[in-house]
């Protein structure tokens, strides 16, 4: 699978999707769309037309990217089924290793969040340790549903800007 920008730049539609469609949680059509940009001189221009693709995504379809992402220290989490990249990064944050009181709060904050905006909390776990995520969670609850939006997007593109990182780190 190609992973140097090189590769990524002159391989055909099919070997780009999967060798990127996996940085957007269960999207693979952001890097279906980013395809059609290339040649991309670096990697900030790579992730640039990434995030682009998602940004200027329908409304429908961002939010089902959105919803594509599993619950902080949720039931995919307790269970074992999250994709491994998600399951290293909540682990980064410390969120494999909550005291009960955090676990709950967590779950209640989770519950919260979805029953305003209709989607799952998001935010870049590996740039966080669990009390800034926390906090975060307490913050952004009350946020208006545009901003939330706006803000879960960007958390995406840091998620996303992450493990590009760590695909083109890997053919080198």
């Amino acid at each position: 699978m190609p992973h140097t920008l090189e590769a990524l730049n002159a391989c055909d539609r099919a070997a780009f999707v999967a060798a990127l469609g996996h940085l957007f949680e269960h999207s693979p059509w952001v890097a279906e769309e980013a395809a059609q940009g290339r040649p991309y001189p670096d990697a900030a221009a790579l992730l640039a037309g990434l995030c682009g693709a998602m940004r200027s995504a329908p409304r429908d379809r961002q939010l089902a990217l959105i919803r594509a992402h599993p619950d902080l220290a949720g039931r995919l989490a307790r269970a074992g089924e999250l994709t491994a990249a998600s399951a290293r990064e909540q682990a980064h944050a410390g969120l494999d290793r909550l005291a009960a009181a955090e676990s709950a709060e967590i779950e209640r904050l989770n519950e919260a969040y979805k029953a305003r905006f209709g989607f799952p909390f998001i935010i870049c776990a590996r740039l966080n340790a669990k009390e800034a995520i926390l906090a975060a969670m307490r913050r952004r609850v009350t946020q208006a549903p545009e901003l939330e939006l706006s803000t879960a997007l960007d958390e995406i593109a840091k998620i996303a800007g992450l493990r590009l990182n760590e695909a083109l780190a890997a053919s080198s």
